[in-house]
């Protein structure tokens, strides 16, 4: 079918744009023509352009605009903010039909619908479950006021992160560690712990990307200024604290939609206990140590009842690494 070709084409762009778009939504736009040929396409990013996608796709068509059909990731928007509304765009060009995959929740976009219809315009909503997923760090920012926490882990297959020496380099594959790196170039910001800093001494930089996303240092320890993460590659925010609700006011003060959380288990665990970690993303080595450090420590569980329930959302190998998906139910 034509709409489930288009949505597929959508889901590759609104991923190109993922790490790219804060505070905005990953959007991504096609337009077609009446028998279903692509005229031109665009998504939202603000590296290049302050134009939503719906414009960008718009400038790529010219006149061929004319009686054409969009289809769109998200629900138009209606409001003007540092440029005009979608929705005013899709009426100047000549539009005939809009279809959009997933609704807004932001109360300040409501309208866009209800202003194509009275232009004459016919408006479909055909709701994709993949490309809501897709978009789900903005949609959960906004229905809950706080980015979306993704907490990276790296273990072996007895939930070690490091040795009892310490020694934690490497405990996945290269294979993982390539996948890491495009996860960090699809998140506005990475998150590690001062302990973290001093051990690793990590760069946080995506290699073989060009997303800069901010490095966020958290706790009280001292981080040498000739540290990785002082460089010029990228923002570097230090929040010289140990509070949980401090570090969770400062993210939202950023407006920042995704952070990859890519700290140890004290830093990690506390985010989970205080229910700020959304997701988990786990790369297991076939590796087994018997002693070391956990992946995760205390989290006020003490009875199998109250056991963190998550649920699986995405399997699959890195080389003999496998990589495991998990979102935290309840979040």
């Amino acid at each position: 079918m034509f709409i489930d070709d288009a949505y597929a084409h959508l889901s590759s762009l609104c991923l190109q744009g993922l790490g790219r778009t804060s505070p905005n939504p990953n959007v991504a736009a096609a337009i077609y023509t009446s028998d279903g040929a692509l005229i031109s396409d665009g998504f939202h990013d603000r590296t290049h352009s302050p134009d939503h996608a719906e414009v960008v796709a718009i400038k790529k068509a010219g006149a061929k605009t004319i009686g054409a059909t969009i289809v769109v990731s998200l629900q138009p928007c209606a409001h003007s903010s540092k440029t005009p509304a979608c929705t005013s765009a899709i009426i100047e060009a000549g539009i005939t039909s809009v279809i959009y995959a997933v609704k807004d929740p932001n109360p300040v976009a409501a309208g866009g619908e209800a202003l194509l219809r009275a232009a004459g315009i016919n408006v479909e909503y055909r709701h994709s479950p993949e490309l809501e997923f897709i978009q789900r760090a903005w949609l959960h920012k906004i229905l809950t006021g706080r980015p979306l926490m993704i907490w990276k882990i790296a273990a072996t297959l007895d939930g070690k992160v490091a040795a009892s020496d310490g020694t934690s380099q490497w405990i996945s594959n290269e294979i993982s560690r390539a996948d890491v790196q495009q996860l960090r170039a699809q998140s506005d910001a990475i998150l590690i712990g001062t302990n973290t800093a001093l051990i690793d001494n990590p760069h946080l930089i995506p290699r073989g990307f060009t997303s800069r996303p901010v490095r966020i240092v958290v706790g009280e320890q001292e981080i040498p200024s000739s540290s990785h993460i002082f460089d010029d590659q990228a923002r570097t925010l230090i929040i010289k604290s140990r509070s949980v609700p401090e570090l969770m006011q400062t993210l939202t003060a950023q407006d920042f939609s995704q952070v990859l959380v890519e700290a140890g288990p004290t830093l990690g665990s506390a985010l989970v206990a205080s229910g700020n970690i959304d997701e988990i993303l786990i790369y297991q080595a076939p590796k087994i140590l018997g002693a070391g450090k956990e992946f995760i420590s205390h989290i006020g569980i003490s009875t199998l009842d109250d056991h963190l329930e998550l649920e699986l959302l995405a399997v699959q190998p890195c080389g003999s690494d496998i990589k495991a998906h998990y979102r935290v139910k309840g979040r």
